[in-house]
């Protein structure tokens, strides 16, 4: 199977030839996605088949984190032969998007889900998984990562009125897409397959047991992931997909499942809070003073809007909350910044060559 159904298009090629400008010219250097992570090895895909890949020790050491390391979805450049087990991955070609996430524990640390996604599927089911507060925090992801997000209402079949639910999505997410579909009835499958295109990057998240692998399955037409079932007290399901991977589908387009995500920590605002909270931004405009908190300020537009009906007290909480959560991961952020850089000797943002001097 080759690249091309994995997503390779005319734009990496030119990236590619930037590359190779840049000195990686070897004919041994040859282009491949990063399709799955399983932590110590990676699988790839290239021109030749599928391998097993890890980055060079040069790779791991000059980039500037963990976050620069290759992930899922990433295009990168790898050198390999008949008589080696692995590939090496030696160059990360620049990605056009990042999906990433604060990651587990008590270290400030970016971990990334997926690179070069055009759009992501936010998958909540109507059950006791449908949560308005927690899709809030899905859209600022997305709004941050730079993909198009489509919200997927998932197991329509086991609620009686799907259109109240949709009409709450709708209402947070002014715009964006609000997708009802039931695997169990073949319901919305269309309108998944609609942003299945060629060339074209789908992912999927959502938590634990709300239907992204049955949504894989469904989608390729093949057993691909395992399914399990959910505990039907709370509807919380277990971690069927403990991997994140990249399926190639039909009209060559591709689709990566990641681990559903009991909580989502945000890693960064460019202006996803922004975004997914126009309305109180809007709001805040009209307020009297530019640095209102929106608590006890006279002339509060936004305090107005809640006493009035027109802005719920949950959504502005949760906006609150958001706030203060990003700002003091930044405070976080900066810090460790400042450490590294009064504990270590700078390093070239060149350090990697090509890396910084090309754009998507």
């Amino acid at each position: 199977m080759s690249i091309e159904k994995y997503g390779w298009s005319e734009q990496w090629l030119q990236l590619w030839e930037q590359l190779a400008i840049a000195g990686y010219n070897d004919s041994a250097i040859k282009p491949a996605r990063v399709t799955a992570d399983f932590g110590q090895k990676m699988k790839i895909m290239t021109n030749d088949g599928e391998r097993w890949a890890v980055p060079s020790g040069k790779l791991r050491h000059e980039t500037l984190g963990a976050a620069e390391q290759p992930a899922v979805g990433d295009w990168v450049a790898v050198a390999y032969s008949a008589s080696e087990d692995d590939a090496v991955i030696h160059a990360v070609l620049p990605r056009k998007s990042r999906i990433s996430r604060q990651a587990a524990g008590v270290e400030t640390r970016e971990q990334i889900i997926a690179a070069n996604v055009d759009t992501l599927f936010l998958v909540q089911a109507l059950n006791g998984d449908f949560n308005v507060r927690r899709m809030e925090r899905y859209l600022i992801m997305a709004w941050n990562s730079g993909v198009d997000p489509v919200i997927v209402l998932s197991k329509s079949d086991l609620c009686p009125d799907p259109s109240v639910y949709v009409a709450q999505m709708e209402m947070t997410a002014p715009g964006v897409p609000v997708l009802l579909v039931s695997a169990w009835d073949d319901a919305g499958k269309e309108q998944l397959e609609s942003y299945l295109r060629k060339g074209r990057t789908v992912a999927l998240t959502g938590s634990s047991g709300c239907g992204k692998s049955t949504l894989v399955n469904w989608l390729s037409g093949e057993e691909l992931q395992d399914t399990q079932g959910i505990r039907e007290a709370d509807s919380r399901g277990r971690h069927t997909t403990t991997h994140r991977q990249l399926f190639p589908l039909l009209h060559d387009a591709v689709l990566i499942d990641t681990p559903g995500m009991r909580e989502l920590s945000l890693w960064s605002d460019e202006s996803g809070t922004e975004t997914t909270f126009a309305d109180i931004e809007s709001l805040a405009a009209r307020c009297r003073f530019t640095d209102c908190r929106h608590m006890r300020e006279e002339g509060c537009a936004v305090k107005e809007a809640v006493s009035s009906g027109a802005l719920s007290a949950p959504r502005l909480d949760s906006y609150r909350k958001m706030k203060r959560e990003l700002e003091y991961q930044s405070r976080k952020e900066n810090e460790k910044a400042r450490k590294v850089k009064a504990g270590k000797a700078s390093r070239s943002l060149d350090s990697t060559g090509w890396r910084h001097d090309m754009e998507w």
